[in-house]
């Protein structure tokens, strides 16, 4: 029971830390499009955080969905012909733009506009999706 509840604590952590690694890239991404949206600078370690929260839930509701739907079956580009990853990524995408709104301020401590925050996801929707298809060639 010990080493179940150890092995178990290890591998969140081991999560955490590579999603904090991992949260790197859209947050410079995010960090970038939310200035030049917003006109005026934002804060990066909220935006670092944003992605973080953001990339951590992903991940777990991400995992369960093509856990539940795969099966062990390979991942590919035909993904996104399931309705559940569909959803998921619509859900997703409307986390990412209420957890940007919330959590990441502007300089003159006002929060950034909610369409800077769409398009701020939108933007790092399409740099992901170009990726994975880059990557699955």
């Amino acid at each position: 029971m010990t080493q179940t509840l150890l092995t178990l604590l290890s591998a969140v952590i081991w999560l955490v830390l590579y999603a904090s690694v991992g949260a790197v890239v859209p947050a410079v991404i995010g960090w970038s499009a939310l200035r030049w949206l917003e006109r005026t600078p934002v804060v990066f370690n909220r935006t670092y955080l944003a992605m973080l929260v953001w990339l951590l839930i992903a991940l777990g509701v991400g995992g369960t969905v093509l856990l539940l739907t795969r099966h062990g079956q390979p991942l590919d580009a035909s993904l996104l012909e399931l309705a559940w990853v569909r959803g998921w990524l619509v859900l997703d995408m409307l986390l990412g733009a209420f957890l940007i709104w919330r959590l990441v301020p502007r300089v003159d401590a006002r929060r950034v506009k909610p369409t800077s925050a769409c398009m701020t996801v939108a933007i790092l929707m399409v740099v992901g999706i170009v990726g994975f298809m880059a990557l699955h060639r």
